[in-house]
């Protein structure tokens, strides 16, 4: 039996895809990200100090009660920054695919996990930034009062922008403009901030929404800052809120990367 029925013919052959990650191919796209976000100030200037200035509002907003800002500043630490990640990193996204960048990309032995671990390192780092000048901010220089660790915070403000970069990737697939991944904003992320638990605990609202903010990676966010604000040490539910946002940041990265496809033939 034959076995080059399906062969092209010379010159015409595309290259096979590569499966796995390839650190070396993750970090030229990283860099390339970088490098391109380097030479757009507004852009960096939304990612690293809008967070910091809404921590610096809010925290005059309720400069006649302080106790306010402790409860619900740790929150918003965490809330920022995966806001700005996700509106930065879906339009940045979806940009590179209306220019025809990723469908280069694609066209090159360039495996789609690299492509997207590429992306979420870039944002990562940026991310890594953000969240260090908000808490540190918030914490030494605004005075939020907390009873655990500075570093949990920071830690759960990383992961949240780590998960608003995901979320970001992923819608970016399904918009066709930039205002229409600014509209994805009220459905995906506007939802999460009314059932966190932000505005009351979760345990007070009707019973369907709280089942649903059940299975909302935004009310882990919360209610982790929320143990760092009562507990001196890491406590197990602390833990287990971090590792449910890491792991959803991961599925939706994982669902990022089967949304890049060529969008011709």
């Amino acid at each position: 039996m034959s076995t080059t029925a399906t062969a092209t013919s010379p010159g015409t052959s595309t290259p096979a895809r590569p499966r796995a990650i390839n650190l070396s191919r993750t970090i030229a796209t990283a860099a390339r990200v970088l490098g391109q976000l380097r030479h757009d100030p507004r852009t960096i200037a939304l990612l690293l100090l809008i967070p910091c200035l809404m921590l610096l509002l809010l925290r005059y907003v309720f400069d006649g009660s302080p106790r306010t800002f402790d409860s619900i500043g740790a929150s918003l630490l965490g809330i920022f920054p995966l806001i700005t990640m996700f509106l930065v990193t879906s339009i940045a996204t979806l940009r590179e695919r209306t220019s025809g960048t990723l469908e280069r990309l694609l066209a090159m032995p360039l495996g789609k996990g690299d492509l997207i671990a590429g992306y979420a390192l870039a944002f990562g780092a940026l991310a890594i930034v953000q969240s260090a000048l908000a808490t540190g901010l918030a914490v030494w220089f605004l005075g939020l009062d907390v009873t655990g660790s500075p570093w949990l915070l920071l830690l759960v403000a990383l992961l949240d922008a780590l998960l608003g970069t995901a979320l970001g990737l992923f819608v970016s697939a399904f918009a066709a403009s930039e205002f229409q991944a600014v509209q994805f904003m009220p459905a995906v992320i506007f939802p999460q901030l009314l059932l966190c638990g932000l505005f009351t605990p979760r345990s007070n609202m009707h019973p369907v929404l709280e089942t649903i903010s059940d299975v909302l990676p935004m009310s882990y966010a919360v209610d982790g800052m929320n143990e760092v604000l009562k507990h001196t040490d890491m406590t197990a539910t602390f833990v287990r809120d971090a590792l449910i946002v890491a792991a959803c940041a991961l599925l939706v990265l994982t669902l990022g990367a089967a949304t890049l496809r060529r969008r011709t033939a």
